[in-house]
C-alpha cells in the first residue's frame, strides 16, 4: 500500500486490476488485503491514494472517519468473514470535519460562558513556564486566574451531551489534544486518528481478539493533501 502510495504522489500510479478481467474474476468472491476506515472527504478515495484496484481494499468512509455501531459491524465483518491481516484509520490534512469540531467547541463554550482559550493558556503555562519541579497547580491559577482541570471537565460534560455525533467525536478529539497544550490543527486530526483507534479496540470483542491471536494489525495514518504522502502515525 505505502509502494503503491509512493507511486501516486510522484504522479506514477499503475492504476493496478482494473480491467475487464480483474472485475469478472471477483464476481463470485472477495478477498481484499486490508480493511480502511476512512474519511469521506472527496479528495481522500483510499483505492486512488494507495494506487490499489479491485478488490483490494475493503473501505468503510465516513465524515471525520468517526464510528457507529454500522461501521464497527462492516470492519468486523472484514475481519472475521474476508480475513483482512491489516486494518488502517486513515484521516488526513485540512479535514473539514476536525474543522468543524473546532468551531462547534467554541460556540458550546461561548454558549456555557466558559473561555476556552484562557483555559488552553493555562495549559500551556503549565507545560512550558512553570518550573515543573515545583508541580504546584495553584502557582497556574494565580497567574492565568482560571482552573483548566475545571473547564475542561465541564466541556466534557457539554461534549458528551452533545447530540452531534461529530462533536461527541471529534470534537472529543479536539478537546483531548487542547488538554495536551495542543494547538495546532495538524496535530488535532493526529489525536483523533489515534483516539478513533483506541474507541475502536475499545467497543469490538471481534477486532480485539483477533489483535490478542496477532491475525490483525492495526495502523493509524494521516494523508497529506499538499504532497499526495501518507504519513503513517502508529502500527
Amino acid at each position: 500500500m505505502l509502494q503503491g502510495n509512493a507511486r501516486f504522489a510522484s504522479g506514477q500510479a499503475e492504476h493496478p486490476w482494473q480491467d475487464l478481467e480483474t472485475r469478472k474474476s471477483l464476481i463470485d468472491g472477495q478477498h481484499p488485503d486490508a480493511a480502511i476506515l476512512s474519511c469521506s472527504d472527496s479528495r481522500v478515495p483510499p483505492e486512488i491514494i494507495f494506487d490499489q484496484g479491485l478488490g483490494d481494499m475493503f473501505t468503510v468512509r465516513t465524515a471525520g472517519q468517526t464510528l457507529d455501531d454500522a461501521v464497527i459491524a462492516s470492519l468486523e465483518y472484514a475481519v472475521t468473514h474476508l480475513g483482512v491481516s491489516v486494518l488502517v484509520v486513515l484521516g488526513h490534512q485540512h479535514c473539514g470535519a476536525v474543522a468543524s469540531a473546532v468551531a462547534e467547541l467554541d460556540t458550546i463554550a461561548s454558549g456555557a460562558g466558559i473561555d476556552l482559550g484562557a483555559a488552553f493558556a493555562a495549559e500551556v503555562t503549565d507545560s512550558e513556564m512553570i518550573d515543573p519541579a515545583a508541580n504546584d497547580t495553584e502557582v497556574s491559577q494565580a497567574r492565568t486566574g482560571i482552573d483548566s482541570d475545571d473547564v475542561f471537565d465541564k466541556m466534557e460534560e457539554l461534549i458528551a451531551a452533545s447530540e452531534s455525533v461529530l462533536v461527541r467525536s471529534v470534537g472529543a478529539s479536539v478537546l483531548a489534544a487542547q488538554e495536551a497544550a495542543l494547538s495546532d490543527t495538524d496535530d488535532f486530526e493526529r489525536v483523533h486518528i489515534a483516539r478513533t483507534i483506541e474507541a475502536l479496540v475499545d467497543r469490538s470483542d471481534v477486532i480485539q481478539r483477533a489483535l490478542a491471536a496477532q491475525r490483525l494489525s492495526i495502523v493509524g495514518a494521516r494523508y497529506q493533501l499538499d504532497t499526495g504522502k501518507v504519513e503513517v502515525l502508529s502500527f
